[in-house]
């Protein structure tokens, strides 16, 4: 027997999202955002241990280096020299 009541069953299962305006919503918006992009690096990286430890070397030593050549030239030590 069919039931002759006027309801939608569409079979969702979540729940609405709770909007949340102002500065609290967004932090909470960045937040997930944040979290749920850090899960997926996390996950790629599980998958490819040899490539996310490869990239995060290489990534350092091209810090490292930029960073040192940015401070060798920072110094002013052209005009004075150690060994007169």
């Amino acid at each position: 027997m069919a039931k002759d009541d006027k309801t939608l069953h569409a079979g969702f299962t979540g729940s609405p999202l709770d909007k949340q305006d102002g500065l609290k919503g967004r932090a909470k918006s960045a937040a997930a955002l944040v979290k749920s992009e850090a899960g997926a690096v996390s996950a790629v990286a599980a998958d490819h241990p040899h490539t996310a430890s490869t990239l995060l070397i290489g990534i350092s030593a091209l810090a490292f280096g930029l960073g040192y050549l940015l401070g060798r030239t920072s110094s002013d030590d052209s005009s004075r020299r150690y060994w007169r």
